[in-house]
């Protein structure tokens, strides 16, 4: 039978510092091709940067010219590479396969191949992702849903127009 110590309670919290062993986790560098890059950071960083040079491309061009729509697409062109060998890594596959984003609609596989769980041959998992990269990467579908929208309404409205334009011709009398 076990006796207890005089003065202890027994029933007391533990003093022992306990804690869940933490996840390893490596950071996200953008401007480097090594390490890890998940796939809504993926789109969310991609869309981000490439709007952005887009931006400071029109300034450039402003300045220089046409030279400076050839450099700022040059940098999405280096930065679209870095973030894609990265993604590449995510899936535990060499970054040379992310000469694929020359192939259009290939390309798209990035968005859709899940990572590696856990750390791989490219190093630790990446952090778990904040709302606002989540929201960034959910305004993309909804752009190119307003676009197709877009695409299909004007052209409707437009041949509307065109038909009541004529039908009011007609029903004006003839002087």
């Amino acid at each position: 039978m076990a006796t207890a110590t005089p003065g202890v309670n027994p029933y007391a919290k533990p003093n022992a510092a306990v804690a869940e062993a933490a996840e390893d986790y490596q950071e996200v560098k953008v401007f480097a091709t090594s390490g890890r890059i998940g796939r809504v950071r993926y789109i969310a960083y991609g869309m981000g940067i490439y709007f952005l040079f887009a931006i400071l491309g029109a300034l450039l061009s402003l300045v220089l010219g046409n030279a400076g729509m050839v450099i700022a697409w040059i940098a999405i062109m280096v930065v679209g590479f870095m973030i894609t060998i990265q993604r590449c890594h995510d899936f535990n596959t060499t970054g040379w396969l992310s000469l694929l984003v020359l192939v259009p609609l290939v390309n798209l596989i990035f968005w859709f191949i899940p990572g590696t769980d856990g750390p791989n041959d490219y190093g630790a998992k990446t952090p778990p992702n904040g709302a606002g990269v989540i929201i960034a990467a959910l305004i993309i579908p909804i752009v190119f849903a307003m676009g197709i929208i877009a695409a299909v309404a004007l052209p409707a409205y437009q041949q509307y127009q065109k038909r009541a334009a004529q039908k009011v011709q007609m029903q004006q009398p003839q002087r």
